[in-house]
């Protein structure tokens, strides 16, 4: 009985020796994730990208540094609240003030991704869902993340203003061109998804107007945590749909968006600013994954070259199609379209989506895999390089001042 006794208390110890450790290692990542990227700011180098190197440093030091679980859903959070936010964020009258130039903005990039998609197929040999998908890795702008540098990167009001709209307009675009792609295996999953996603679509500006009946009236203040659960669960379940958690939580923001004469708070400039910090504390872990999950066989000399390759080539060709587009439609200065097609250069949240798609989906080569990632990190490091000052993860929500 004794012999029990102390063998009980002693894997009760083992146990609060095994938790109190793995507390303390999640406690340093924090630390780590909230302090080192912003100091590598100094030095240009985008926060997301100091998360994503430590995360990469992890997987080779202490991989099991934090549960698979958690991670996943830390994971979750960051990339929810950077879509709702970038939805919240959008302004439809911009679209109207600017449309026949975004209207032609549109047909390139659409003639784009067809272009990279056929040379893919023609001569990568690629299957066309893989190669539509790597034309959307290579081409699309992540606009959450643009949205958050642009007070950083010197830029005028009329250029603040075209940036943002023809990175909200691409990555609309890439959002149904990627919804279909992924989709389109069979008539009957496409025909299903499509109707869920409509049905996705009519319910939530309903769930919201309820929700700011029922529950808002009799609890204020609550506006952001109810968007952001409604964010959460629009992203999961487009997730479930195999379209990952960005649609889902960018269609949340827009509902709510679109709601703002009936529901006033929910897009709020307070709440705006808030789910902005909220993305700006979770979204480390989502890029601190991504290094975490690159695999070892990926990362070689043949995946630098082909990577270095691909920037060569990809992100001049997108310059000059935005610098010369922006020349003889708006006519504007030769040094300003030059200043906005290279803050339109990032890519990594979009490449990082994708990748991981086509890869754990589509068995991508681990070479092209590491390439695309490499690619990323290049094209989203290329502003903070070349513009006035460096990127910052979050930044100050229109009409808030700072304290």
């Amino acid at each position: 009985m004794t012999g029990s006794c102390g063998y009980a208390v002693e894997s009760d110890q083992n146990f609060r020796m095994k938790t109190s450790s793995a507390q303390i290692l999640f406690l340093v990542l924090i630390v780590a994730l909230m302090v080192i990227p912003r100091i590598l700011q100094r030095w240009r180098i985008p926060a997301p990208l100091g998360a994503f190197a430590l995360g990469l440093a992890a997987s080779r030091i202490a991989p099991d540094v934090v549960s698979a679980t958690l991670l996943h859903a830390l994971s979750a959070l960051g990339i929810a609240a950077v879509f709702l936010f970038a939805g919240l964020d959008l302004e439809p009258a911009d679209f109207r003030r600017g449309s026949w130039p975004l209207l032609a903005n549109l047909t390139v990039n659409a003639v784009a991704l067809a272009a990279v998609s056929w040379l893919a197929v023609r001569y990568l040999h690629m299957h066309w869902q893989v190669a539509a998908l790597l034309a959307l890795a290579l081409l699309t702008p992540s606009t959450g993340f643009i949205l958050n540098a642009l007070p950083g990167l010197g830029l005028r009001d009329d250029e603040r203003y075209w940036v943002t709209i023809k990175a909200v307009a691409g990555e609309l675009l890439a959002l149904g061109v990627m919804f279909i792609v992924l989709e389109a295996h069979s008539w009957t999953a496409l025909s299903l998804s499509t109707a869920a996603l409509l049905l996705l679509m009519a319910a939530l500006p309903v769930v919201l107007v309820l929700l700011g009946r029922y529950v808002i009236a009799a609890a204020p203040g609550s506006e952001f945590s109810l968007l952001v659960m409604v964010g959460v669960v629009a992203g999961y379940i487009t997730s479930a749909l195999g379209v990952e958690y960005l649609l889902g939580a960018f269609l949340a923001g827009f509902a709510a968006r679109l709601l703002r004469a009936r529901l006033p708070g929910m897009a709020s400039k307070a709440n705006l600013h808030a789910i902005q910090m909220f993305a700006s504390f979770f979204v480390p872990f989502y890029f601190f994954a991504s290094g975490l999950n690159v695999p070892a066989q990926s990362l070689s000399l043949r995946m630098a070259g082909l990577g270095v390759a691909i920037t060569a080539v990809v992100l001049p060709l997108r310059i000059g199609v935005v610098w010369l587009q922006r020349l003889f439609v708006r006519g504007e200065s030769l040094r300003g379209n030059l200043r906005v097609a290279t803050a339109l250069t990032p890519t990594l949240v979009f490449t990082l989506v994708l990748a991981d798609l086509l890869r754990g989906r589509f068995g991508l080569d681990d070479t092209l895999y590491g390439a695309l990632l490499l690619y990323a990190i290049l094209s989203t490091w290329l502003p903070s390089l070349v513009l006035a000052q460096p990127f910052v993860l979050e930044r100050q929500a229109p009409g808030i001042e700072a304290q």
